[in-house]
C-alpha cells in the first residue's frame, strides 16, 4: 500500500466513524424525544445554529436534555445533579 492509499484509507475510516456517530446520536435523539418532556431538547436545527455541526455538540445537547429531565422528574435529588450552564 502506498502512502497515498494509506492516507485515503484513513480518511475514509474517519468519515465512516463520523457517519456512525451521527447515526447513533439520531437514535439517542429519537429515544429522548419519545420519553422526555417536550421542550427539554432543542431541535436539530437549533443545535446547528447555537452550537456547531460536529457530533460532539449534538451529544452535548442530548446530555443536557437527559440531565434536565432528571431534575424535573425527581426534584428530591435535583441538588445531586450538577447544574449545566
Amino acid at each position: 500500500m502506498t502512502l497515498r492509499q494509506s492516507i485515503s484509507a484513513r480518511k475514509q475510516n474517519g468519515q465512516d466513524n463520523i457517519c456512525n456517530a451521527r447515526a447513533a446520536l439520531k437514535l439517542v435523539r429519537m429515544a429522548i424525544e419519545q420519553t422526555c418532556p417536550a421542550g427539554v431538547l432543542p431541535s436539530e436545527e437549533a443545535v446547528l445554529l447555537f452550537y456547531h455541526p460536529e457530533p460532539i455538540h449534538e451529544g452535548e445537547a442530548l446530555a443536557k436534555a437527559v440531565i434536565e429531565t432528571g431534575r424535573e422528574t425527581n426534584p428530591m435529588n435535583a441538588h445531586m445533579i450538577e447544574k449545566t450552564p
